[in-house]
């Protein structure tokens, strides 16, 4: 597939379970090159929306594409073989091996195009690490683990599911410059869920916010920032210190 003009697309996507409606509607859209926010309060449909991205929730309705190819029936590793990678909410690690054994693990799915594991040990701040067990390292640095796994498949498109998550806010500066740095490095799309919205504000072109699984506000940091229906539901206070 060629990489011009591609997007990973939703349109329409609805996910209900029984008579609980977790996403309404929804339509969103993630290009490469560039860094979208997803947010929203919790419960608002925001790692159901992923799950959808990613093939671990099939949409009720509505559709999911890269470029011209529907993937919304795929299983989870077609998607990532597709081109869309992701981390979780919990980090997912195999805690008993290696640093670069976790990231050759995953990426031992595309045979000699593998790419080196060391360098994205050192993409993501890891170098030095590399023989230390996973589960033998900080918190933060296990995130940054579970970010190198999920981009040795080689993602055009990566979704990441609060990946600053129980960082302090030196991390959360560190994890900023990285995401940045990534987006450079690679020309992937990055579609970040994120409460932190110091990390938010600072790293996204622009943001999706869900209310109730439906999209309340879309446009730049700046507009949702400003947005009345979003500083009700969403931002409150924080809308006025996040800069």
């Amino acid at each position: 597939m060629s990489d011009v003009g591609m997007r990973l697309t939703a349109t329409g996507v609805d996910v209900r379970f029984g008579g609980l409606t977790a996403l309404a509607g929804i339509d969103l859209d993630l290009d490469k090159g560039e860094i979208v926010g997803l947010i929203g309060s919790n419960g608002a449909g925001k790692s159901t929306m992923i799950n959808v991205l990613s093939g671990f929730q099939r949409p009720t309705k509505g559709t999911v594409r890269i470029g011209d190819r529907p993937i919304g029936g795929l299983q989870p590793y077609e998607v990532a073989r597709a081109g869309v990678s992701r981390t979780f909410q919990a980090v997912r690690l195999f805690r008993a091996l290696s640093v670069l054994d976790n990231i050759a693990a995953a990426a031992a799915v595309l045979g000699k195009n593998a790419p080196n594991v060391i360098e994205l040990a050192a993409m993501l701040g890891l170098e030095g690490f590399g023989h230390k067990t996973a589960g033998s390292l900080s918190y933060a640095h296990q995130r940054r683990l579970a970010i190198a796994r999920a981009l040795a498949s080689r993602p055009h498109f990566l979704l990441l599911d609060e990946p600053a998550a129980g960082m302090t806010a030196e991390e959360v500066e560190d994890i900023d410059a990285t995401l940045v740095a990534l987006r450079e490095k690679t020309g992937m799309g990055i579609l970040l869920v994120e409460h932190n919205m110091a990390l938010v504000m600072g790293v996204c072109e622009r943001l999706v916010v869900l209310d109730g699984g439906r999209v309340i506000a879309r446009g730049t940091p700046d507009a949702v920032r400003d947005n009345p229906a979003v500083r009700q539901a969403y931002l409150g206070h924080t809308a006025e210190t996040a800069t």
